[in-house]
């Protein structure tokens, strides 16, 4: 049986949009082993419908964490609105469809003797391979910054244990003191993410430490949705005001190129130092360890691939989605690692029974929420061109329009809040 676009839809479209569980058994073949790495949601997702599209498939996720905290949405935790609990799901859903959870650390792909190593010894063959790493941080590229500083000078870009000590920080700040925030170049994940941060940070201080303020120190002049942000921005926090809540400073000149950890300060690469009292450091991006480490990235840092089946470049077999990968005009976001895994999981069980893989279309829409009852959002769909690049369709999608009224905006946030609990059921359950 031929997988084209139309049948991988009737397979998986419904359930993309509203999250349910329960996909008809679409059984190709057996005997066939496929070994997913990473849990976050471009892995759990491939792994749930490579098995629901094929249950004779054993479909194994090797992930070290045993549980999975969302970083979209973690910025809800720094305003106080949400609490990290809230943001973390376990993976008994995929048990329950017979995916093989193995608790361990990738340490090695082997895409020729086609089997993946762990840090506790074990092997695991495979006929093909999902990689979803999500992103490795550069820290050597920012003077005075290391893995070892981010522990007091957090970057919170994963969301966890950081998370929670931004948001202290952000407690015990007296008022009047100053948060910075840097912004790294692109490409990296989340791109609206360290805006939304910035001004979620800002409705807390101004709710109860209206003498502070929040700098964003930024490597490019512009940024997603910076007109919606920036509306934002004035309307709640005082934009461009002397009494202005957020200051945003542009690159090139404002990019931090130094942090001091012991004088609370940061450099920018015009040579300005800028004191604060907390200081948010997210630094340069690249695919994750795992990635590097098995050869799947090029002169980027980043995983090339097809964009037809999400194959590697470079390894035949290895399919690499989400951040990680080199997706065109795709975002790396959450909703586009979740589209991606099942364009890749229809990919894999259609190649394993010697078929043609569909051409597929991708989506992604990203919510932002600069303020209580204020969202925006910003949406596309993308298509696969005949040199197997992922481009945006013309005229498609599109973001929260200017003029929206206060309703319509208010609205957005109930559609984030929906976007959310579907994205979580249909990747973990």
């Amino acid at each position: 049986m031929k997988i084209d676009r139309r049948t991988f839809v009737k397979a998986t479209g419904a359930l993309a949009a509203v999250g349910i569980v329960g996909a008809p058994n679409l059984a190709f073949g057996a005997g066939k082993k496929v070994v997913v790495v990473g849990g976050g949601t471009g892995g759990a997702t491939a792994a749930k419908y490579i098995k629901m599209l094929d249950p004779s498939i054993e479909v194994t996720l090797v992930e070290p964490n045993e549980k999975y905290i969302t970083c979209y949405f973690s910025n809800e935790v720094l305003s106080g609105e949400r609490t990290i609990d809230s943001l973390t799901h376990g993976y008994d859903g995929l048990k329950k469809h017979g995916i093989v959870m193995v608790k361990d650390h990738a340490t090695a792909i082997d895409a020729e003797k086609k089997v993946v190593k762990t840090a506790g010894g074990i092997d695991l063959p495979f006929d093909r391979c999902v990689v979803a790493p999500g992103i490795s941080f550069l820290y050597d590229k920012i003077e005075g910054y290391s893995e070892e500083v981010s522990k007091t000078i957090t970057h919170a870009w994963k969301a966890g244990e950081q998370t929670v000590t931004l948001r202290k920080q952000l407690e015990a700040m007296k008022d009047g003191g100053t948060v910075v925030i840097t912004v790294p170049g692109a490409p990296f994940r989340c791109p609206p993410g360290p805006y939304e941060r910035a001004s979620l940070i800002a409705g807390y201080l101004k709710h109860h430490k209206p003498k502070s303020k929040v700098i964003v120190l930024d490597t490019s002049s512009k940024f997603s949705k910076d007109a919606l942000f920036k509306q934002a921005w004035s309307k709640f926090y005082g934009f461009d005001t002397p009494d202005s809540i957020i200051e945003w400073r542009p690159g090139p000149d404002a990019a931090v190129v130094k942090v001091n950890p012991a004088g609370m300060s940061v450099e920018t690469s015009f040579g300005d130092e800028v004191k604060a009292d907390v200081i948010n450091i997210i630094p340069p991006q690249a695919a994750g360890k795992i990635a590097k480490d098995s050869g799947l990235t090029n002169e980027t840092g980043w995983c090339p691939v097809n964009g037809r089946t999400m194959e590697s470049s470079i390894a035949k077999g290895v399919h690499v989605i989400g951040d990680a990968s080199i997706a065109g005009a795709m975002p790396k976001s959450a909703y586009a690692a979740n589209s991606q895994a099942k364009v890749a999981a229809g990919a894999v069980v259609a190649m394993l029974q010697g078929k043609e893989p569909g051409v597929p279309s991708y989506l992604n829409t990203c919510y932002s929420i600069p303020a209580e009852k204020w969202g925006i959002s910003v949406a596309g769909i993308y298509k696969v061109g005949e040199d197997g690049k992922i481009a945006s369709v013309p005229n498609s999608g599109g973001v929260t329009p200017m003029d929206a009224p206060d309703w319509a905006h208010a609205r957005e946030v109930e559609y984030a809040y929906s976007w959310y609990n579907n994205i979580v059921k249909d990747s973990f359950n």
